[in-house]
């Protein structure tokens, strides 16, 4: 390694050890007790274990609910999400309509809508199809909000494949749809996961929308409003609120250790076109 580049690296790691640290205060906090909690200040690594927090936090503050209802809400929000995303991307970027470019334009000006001018009319539809709280009503806003800018990153990504391989395809006998399922999807795996994972993290860390469309129903909480919820009613228990951020943060954590690989390949890929 060349010796210029010592400190600046030696500023990297010290920027992201600043960065870091906040999480692994909070796995240690997380384990300790509480007199432990306090007497021992900023350390990182607790003297004594302590995992009863996790089971007063999964049990006695009904985490284990929240996140059952936060894994439904995200799986069918990303199943959502790339499937009518993708086709819709598909469906740009192969065809031509009259209209299509005053189409796109009014479509990416939604994007700069601020979230309190819809909200109201949102709102409104849900109640009109009796999807207030319930669990789908989460999932239909979430799936809603992702479309545009989901959608343009698919049309973009499809207007890059050379457009002889759906002519090889037309030549078998493929039609519109076959080459969509099997030419397009296969060749957008790295896309794909790159967006099923912006879109899990968007609808896992999702406060607002769980918020004010299950509001009438606390058992359908999902974990940053049980998050909120639990450190109103017990807000000096602190290793228990660590405890209940970890369990809130753990699958964000472990998907992006998964699926880091196919990000990688999906920005090179971008950067190479």
């Amino acid at each position: 390694m060349n010796r210029r580049w010592l400190p600046v690296h030696a500023v990297l790691l010290a920027a992201g050890f600043v960065w870091v640290y906040p999480f692994l205060w909070a796995v240690g906090g997380s384990l300790r007790s509480q007199a432990g909690f306090i007497d021992e200040g900023l350390s990182l690594l607790p003297r004594e274990l302590d995992w009863q927090n996790y089971v007063d936090a999964w049990t006695g503050a009904s985490f284990s609910t929240y996140f059952l209802n936060s894994v439904v809400i995200t799986a069918c929000t990303v199943t959502g999400t790339l499937l009518l995303t993708s086709m819709a991307g598909y469906a740009l970027a192969r065809s031509s309509f009259p209209g299509k470019r005053i189409f796109l334009v009014v479509t990416v000006i939604t994007l700069f809508l601020p979230r309190g001018y819809t909200i109201v009319p949102v709102y409104d539809l849900i109640t009109r199809l009796h999807l207030l709280d319930t669990l789908w009503s989460v999932v239909v806003v979430q799936v809603a909000g992702g479309m545009v800018f989901n959608t343009f990153l698919f049309m973009g990504y499809f207007i890059t494949i050379a457009r002889e391989l759906d002519e090889a395809a037309q030549v078998d006998g493929a039609g519109f749809n076959r080459i969509y399922w099997y030419v397009m999807l296969p060749l957008a795996r790295p896309m794909i996961a790159t967006l099923g994972l912006f879109s899990f993290i968007s609808s896992w860390n999702d406060f607002f929308t769980p918020l004010v469309f299950t509001l009438g129903q606390p058992q359908l909480r999902t974990l940053p409003v049980g998050l909120y919820a639990f450190v109103s009613q017990t807000s000096t228990n602190w290793t228990a609120l660590c405890a209940g951020s970890i369990i809130t943060l753990a699958p964000i954590v472990l998907v992006f250790v998964f699926a880091q690989r196919h990000i990688i390949d999906a920005v090179a890929g971008a950067v190479k076109g």
